[in-house]
């Protein structure tokens, strides 16, 4: 079990980097000529918007495709996600790839992956 930061309730820096990030199954990749992916997945709609929609006299979708193109860099993170592959081996493969020092690793892989989590295209176990 995670053991937790007394204030925020959130896992600790340690926790994070320990779990492994895990895509969303319902996420669908397409690759561009230039190779870099383009990720195709489902939003349901919210309940203000819906009620925004009806009120113009449309009828709301429930649900709608929403697509992100990632750059070379999210690409690769992206291909280290093979739902084996910890946080910190992560940043660690990115790290030694670009020569980059492990903390600014770090902060890049994971501001990556907060933002694929808040999309609802990663989770961590």
């Amino acid at each position: 079990m995670l053991s937790r930061k007394k204030k925020s309730g959130l896992p600790s820096r340690e926790d994070a980097l320990e779990c492994t990030p895990i895509k969303n199954d319902r996420v669908e990749e397409s690759r561009s000529e230039n190779g870099e992916l383009q990720l195709s997945y489902p939003v349901t709609s919210r309940p203000w918007l819906a009620g925004f929609v009806r009120r113009l006299g449309r009828k709301p979708k429930g649900t709608y495709l929403k697509k992100l193109q990632l750059d070379a860099l999210g690409t690769e993170v992206w291909e280290l996600l093979d739902g084996g592959t910890r946080v910190r081996d992560v940043i660690r493969q990115f790290a030694a790839k670009h020569r980059l020092q492990q903390r600014e690793a770090e902060l890049a892989v994971t501001r990556f992956l907060r933002e694929l989590g808040k999309r609802g295209l990663i989770g961590l176990r």
